[in-house]
């Protein structure tokens, strides 16, 4: 049997009086046993609206080498995301007035790597929204971790980016809607956004290649993978940045090679899948991995 859960125009004494009230609640429970589980369901929503989240943004818009500066979007409006979730516009307006690059605050929303609160490769110049989604620009410090990043910028290994954020109780609701499998989604109103991240793994990276059966699919990804790690063999070949960049360079062109060798296992497809095969390659694949 579902507990009733919070939503979110409802403060604790409203939500208690309707799960109380509530007829399945009623035909299981005693008073005393509804009023322990209600408790703990507003309970627990509030401690998951404290959490601390992170969405994938979306594209890179620009670069600047002159100014060492980046235009992205952060994260996209009205879409139906992966948690179900939908961010509206305006969801951000309240924390850029008050932490924003114009604002008095000195606890900036921070632009970092990898959502590492010990990684900060630059600050915001910009922020706001657009009927897109949050626009930012970013200017690259001349730290060695902002050296690294921006080196990645240039050589195409950052490609996405993600905001970390905290829910707002009293301004995310769900909301009906049938076409949805689920019966409708989270449409966040507002949010406490704290950091904006260049990540080197997007969401998308992460998807378990070995549920892609469809051969268009198929070869799309593996496309997709051999050109990203290309990009990442001829950025380890430069050797340039710190031992770090080129550790977590590794590690990428590790885990893009294992993405490569599942999709080649996987049962064949109705039209045979070419892996990757440049027409004038640029290194000896073997002894690259083998320098690894």
């Amino acid at each position: 049997m579902p507990i009733p859960k919070p939503t979110g125009e409802e403060n604790e004494e409203q939500f208690i009086g309707r799960c109380m009230s509530d007829e399945s609640m009623n035909s299981e429970y005693d008073s005393e046993q509804r009023f322990a589980i209600c408790s703990t369901a507003w309970t627990d929503n509030t401690k998951s609206m404290s959490k601390y989240e992170i969405k994938s943004g979306f594209e890179i818009k620009d670069m600047d080498s002159s100014k060492r500066e980046v235009a992205v979007y952060l994260a996209k409006f009205g879409n139906v995301d992966s948690d179900n979730d939908v961010i509206q516009k305006g969801a951000f307006k309240k924390s850029i007035q008050e932490r924003g690059p114009q604002a008095a605050s000195n606890r900036k929303i921070a632009f970092l790597r990898h959502h590492d609160w010990e990684k900060q490769i630059g600050v915001f110049s910009k922020l706001q929204e657009d009927d897109n989604g949050l626009f930012a620009v970013g200017r690259l410090g001349t730290s060695t971790m902002g050296e690294d990043a921006w080196r990645d910028y240039q050589e195409g290994i950052i490609k996405e980016h993600s905001v970390g954020f905290q829910r707002v109780s009293d301004k995310t609701k769900f909301v009906k809607d049938s076409s949805n499998p689920l019966g409708g989604f989270t449409l966040l109103q507002e949010v406490k956004l704290w950091e904006g991240s260049a990540v080197t793994f997007g969401a998308n990276e992460l998807t378990n290649v070995v549920d892609i059966m469809k051969s268009e699919t198929k070869k799309t990804y593996i496309d997709k993978i051999s050109d990203d790690l290309q990009t990442v063999i001829k950025a380890l070949a430069n050797g340039k940045g710190s031992d770090e960049r080129l550790y977590e360079l590794e590690m990428k062109a590790n885990f893009l090679s294992s993405q490569l060798t599942l999709l080649a296992q996987t049962e064949p497809q109705e039209h045979s899948v070419k892996l990757y095969e440049p027409e004038q390659p640029i290194f000896d694949w073997n002894t690259v991995f083998k320098q690894l």
